[in-house]
């Protein structure tokens, strides 16, 4: 008996050494594109790196705008690849947080904004993220009590049922990219039905699903007809006119 527990504790050790392989493969790391946005906007903004997240925030502590920004990743996406998209918000004011998941899974950590706030002192926030980190960031915001919270943004995402943001009153902000190949079209319209009549639908023409980040080709998605530089630009711009009118 005692054999037979050793050699089922052994395969067992061998699955989760091989899952944890197979994932770090699996893994999209930022694109070279990174480092050259953090050079390009080094005098007008920080970025910094602690165990949680990335920190994306003005120079200027005196034109730092409310709400700050709570991002969740992708999908076995690393999160300084959203870098460059923070970039844009943070050149306008807006403090972002890329948060850190176990595994780049934000399902693992739905709730790990709540360590953020808490780390950073944030007061006013909006959460969102990509494809699968917009999905457990509505897990987050529908079982929150913190008044806070401002608002709810998906890229390339949509809420499941336990993300359901009707019941919270929120703004919500979507945008997806009309050549995305990754996101399910049939879920997506589906999760209409778990968000406010008043959320803000906005699709970007020639956009792709791996083009919200900076990680370079995102296996099953369809060519993008626009640059990442120009998708990048269009989604913050977005993103902003949202934030702005959450004042």
């Amino acid at each position: 008996m005692k054999k037979f527990f050793t050699i089922v504790l052994s395969l067992l050790v061998l699955i989760i050494a091989g899952s944890a392989v197979y994932l770090k493969m699996a893994t999209y790391s930022a694109t070279s594109d990174v480092s050259a946005a953090i050079k390009e906007h080094q005098t007008n903004v920080t970025v910094k790196e602690d165990k949680l997240a990335w920190q994306v925030t003005p120079v200027d502590s005196s034109a730092k705008k409310l709400p700050a920004v709570i991002y969740y990743p992708g999908g076995l996406v690393k999160p300084d690849s959203y870098v460059p998209f923070a970039l844009n918000l943070a050149e306008a004011g807006y403090p972002v947080y890329i948060a850190k998941m176990p595994l780049n899974l934000a399902v693992f950590k739905a709730n790990k904004a709540d360590q953020l706030i808490d780390a950073y002192n944030l007061t006013d926030f909006v959460i969102g993220g990509h494809s699968l980190g917009g999905t457990m960031a509505s897990r987050f915001a529908n079982t929150t009590t913190n008044i806070g919270l401002k608002g709810v943004f998906f890229l390339a995402s949509y809420p499941d049922e336990k993300g359901e943001l009707i019941s919270k009153n929120l703004p919500v902000l979507s945008i997806k990219g009309s050549q995305d190949g990754v996101l399910n079209a049939e879920n997506y319209e589906t999760a209409r039905d778990y968000l406010p009549t008043t959320t803000q639908y906005k699709v970007i023409e020639g956009g792709n699903h791996g083009q919200f980040g900076s990680y370079g080709e995102q296996e099953g998605d369809k060519q993008a007809s626009i640059t990442s530089e120009e998708q990048l630009t269009t989604s913050s711009d977005l993103m902003l006119t949202w934030l702005d009118a959450l004042k």
